[in-house]
């Protein structure tokens, strides 16, 4: 249908409550919202001359035709919105992720172990503490620690620069103990170390009596220097618990919430706080959307109806046109009263306008990484010959353990960003052996057919620029495997490296090449990409090898095949969980029965004879 078809199909719509629905040529969910009338709201998306930001806009273009339910009342509307938005996430409706994902506190393994906070978990040997939500909460809680036993966060090298130099500022102002001055013991700092990550496990519940303890027993066998120490530890600690200041009644349990906007992107700035204080900060950054009411309506009853926390008390700088229903959905959902308001005056009036501050401050920030995203994106285009700049860069790199199986990394720059939601993994299906060639070809022939079949995600977006890792032979592989699909139209190119494994040009599709070198920022991006696509691919490579290694380990039990293996394997999700598992927790996994959990119980619990 046409616009103006649709347009005249939303004046036929009644001026009541319901959902309405917006589909595609494909016919394909692509927006799904609520209205107080139908009539009124839908028509205002088709109607000629009304403006929209560019998001809307776009959905407006790939429309063609529209569903509603009519509903009782508003509040049924927002139910019943919430959860068709949950069962088919359309592509145009927010999406309530920000870019931080899990945050883990990290202890590297060596000889005097560092903390600190990591965004994911690396094959290091470190152990990792988490996954936590909040990176936030995390970069807090390994500050708090660092602070209370003293630990050092320099880049210093220890033990090769203990004794080495004059210790740093931190020393001298009470906030580092001075490993490097060399009075500190390896075991003293390894209790700091231990202690530290305690009162990140478990709080400062029982450090505080443990330490005390400690301190007298070092001073009555006359340690002074580490009774000292265990006096600094717990007057660090005392002081970093005086310092966590309660800002609003410790009975309390709020979150604060405001708006921004630049241009066409919003930004969502919510401040969790629990018993009093400060513990969480989230900044959800929406592209192409500039109507903050419209935002406003469709974030709220997202956010909190998707597993999010409902505290008593939501403050927020504008209260959504539909705040009558969500409050009684709110309330509904928790099963207590939830107040929902915006605050006049008084501290948190004050609160609503620091996060209005932070949303202001994440979308300058924003803007300035936007700026110098788009000039290298120009950049680019002008050098590889392109239309316009590329928005979606997708990346392909093929990687095999040489015993016959091969997989192949995918990796997508949005607006010269990694974009991680979109990357993907294929193994190779139709490939004998480890031919790359045919590899390369393989994974992009799936990649256009998950496109064209229409499938939802990264796959329904056309990408546009393609790199491949590797020279002429890949791209020659590329081209064939995507002539007559889709993608074909889409330029590919290959990256090739030099004898030192770092980027030396750019391979067109007829087999010319493009110099880089000369191009510092270009030079710089390309590496960028094709590390992150190696690393991408050598990290799934690893992953299958290591689960080949895990089933071999469960097929040496008796009885145990690949199949019971593997099945094992996807339920318990380690050798070890199946170690410690009982037989009746065994007969859960799919396909093995009382006899075979047996088998496998008493294979890990040998008996000995007396």
């Amino acid at each position: 249908m046409t616009k103006a078809e649709l347009h005249e199909k939303a004046k036929m719509l009644p001026l009541l409550p319901g959902v309405y629905i917006i589909r595609d040529k494909r016919d394909e969910i692509i927006y799904i919202g609520k209205a107080k009338r139908l009539r009124t709201r839908v028509s205002q998306y088709f109607r000629e001359g009304v403006p929209h930001d560019a998001k809307v806009t776009q959905m407006i273009e790939h429309a063609f035709n529209f569903d509603v339910i009519v509903c009782q009342s508003e509040f049924e509307a927002l139910v019943l919105e919430a959860s068709q938005i949950k069962a088919h996430t359309p592509k145009y409706n927010i999406l309530l992720k920000d870019d931080k994902g899990y945050s883990y506190v990290k202890i590297t393994k060596e000889e005097y172990p560092r903390i600190s906070a990591a965004l994911q978990k690396e094959e290091d040997g470190a152990e990792y503490i988490g996954p936590f939500t909040s990176s936030f909460a995390v970069r807090q809680m390994v500050e708090t620690a660092q602070d209370a036993f003293l630990l050092p966060r320099c880049n210093r090298r220890f033990p090769q620069e203990i004794g080495k130099g004059r210790p740093c500022l931190n020393a001298h102002i009470g906030k580092c103990m001075a490993l490097c001055s060399g009075k500190i013991s390896k075991e003293t700092y390894n209790e700091a170390v231990q202690g530290a990550i305690r009162l990140i496990r478990y709080g400062k519940k029982d450090i505080v009596k443990t330490l005390e303890q400690r301190m007298e027993e070092a001073a009555e066998r006359l340690d002074f220097e580490q009774a000292a120490l265990l006096r600094d530890q717990i007057a660090a600690i005392k002081k970093v618990s005086a310092g966590q200041k309660v800002v609003v009644d410790e009975s309390t349990q709020m979150d604060v919430i405001a708006f921004a906007g630049a241009g066409q992107n919003s930004c969502a700035a919510i401040l969790r706080y629990r018993t009093g204080r400060l513990t969480d900060k989230r900044e959800l950054l929406f592209r192409g959307t500039a109507d903050l009411d419209a935002l406003r309506e469709e974030f709220l009853p997202r956010y909190y109806l998707d597993g999010e926390e409902i505290p008593k008390v939501i403050a927020v700088d504008v209260l959504p046109e539909s705040h009558e229903a969500l409050t009684q959905l709110l309330e509904k959902t928790r099963g207590t009263k939830v107040q929902l308001y915006v605050p006049q005056r008084g501290d948190t009036a004050k609160l609503v306008s620091m996060a209005y501050t932070n949303a202001v401050e994440r979308l300058a920030r924003e803007s300035g990484r936007t700026d110098r995203s788009q000039r290298l994106l120009d950049e680019a285009a002008a050098v590889l010959g392109l239309p316009e700049p590329p928005a979606v860069i997708e990346s392909y790199d093929i990687s095999n353990w040489g015993e016959g199986t091969s997989v192949c990394g995918m990796v997508v720059f949005e607006n010269g960003r990694p974009k991680k939601s979109g990357y993907r993994r294929f193994k190779m299906r139709t490939v004998a052996g480890t031919d790359d060639f045919a590899s390369m070809a393989e994974a992009l022939s799936r990649r256009a057919a998950e496109y064209e079949k229409g499938t939802a995600g990264q796959f329904s977006v056309l990408p546009s620029v393609i790199l491949l890792d590797g020279g002429k032979g890949q791209v020659r592989a590329g081209k064939g495997a995507l002539a007559g699909t889709a993608l074909a139209a889409v330029p590919l190119f290959g990256m090739v490296k030099d004898d030192h494994h770092r980027t030396r040009a750019i391979v067109t599709a007829d087999g010319g090449e493009i110099a880089i070198s000369m191009h510092r920022n270009i030079f710089t991006f390309i590496s960028s990409i094709q590390d992150e696509v190696h690393r991408f691919s050598i990290a799934y490579q690893r992953q299958n090898q290591k689960k080949k290694a895990y089933a071999s380990s469960l097929t040496a039990i008796p009885g145990v095949g690949p199949a019971t293996a593997k099945a094992l394997l996807a339920h318990f999700k380690s050798v070890g969980a199946v170690r410690e598992a009982g037989v009746d927790e065994l007969t859960n996994a799919r396909g093995v029965g009382q006899k075979a959990a047996q088998t496998i119980y008493d294979y890990f619990h040998p008996q000995t004879e007396d």
